[in-house]
């Protein structure tokens, strides 16, 4: 065997199909494209779900609902994470800057503290919002519960 004499697979080369090079190509006139027609036209791309003229499912489906762009989407925490967080760190107050340095939160996020799980230690919380219940559970536990703007 000598480098020159190396071929390819034989099947395994197939010649390109080139195309809009005139009638001796054998596929000249309408080069592969049909005859009239928006696919046959230069620069033609079918919009996503396009079921050919027929009106698109997404336009025969109806509207519903209500999407509220003044909602506030809090980031929650409950009363048992907040005892874990304070343990894990030594920690006696848990605000906003804490949770965004132990990366608990990001930069634009607003918190909520629920009441769900037990707090035994007496923490300084000072976040956006509380339910009733956390609020009323971190002040019996000897600690104080501020809310932020």
């Amino acid at each position: 065997m000598r480098l020159h004499t190396l071929k390819p697979a034989k099947g395994a080369v197939k010649k390109e199909k080139r195309i809009g090079r005139g009638q001796g190509s054998g596929r000249g006139g309408t080069s592969t494209r049909g005859h009239n027609g928006a696919q046959s036209r230069s620069g033609y791309s079918r919009k996503r779900g396009f079921e050919g003229g027929q009106m698109p499912l997404q336009r025969r489906m109806p509207k519903f609902g209500f999407k509220n762009p003044f909602r506030v989407e809090y980031n929650v925490f409950n009363l048992n994470q907040l005892e874990e967080m304070a343990a894990k760190h030594n920690a006696t107050t848990i605000d906003i800057e804490f949770l965004r340095k132990n990366r608990y939160i990001k930069k634009t996020d607003v918190v909520k503290v629920l009441g769900r799980g037990e707090l035994k230690t007496g923490l300084t919380v000072k976040v956006n919002a509380y339910s009733e219940t956390a609020k009323s559970a971190i002040e019996s536990a000897g600690g104080t519960a501020e809310t932020l703007k």
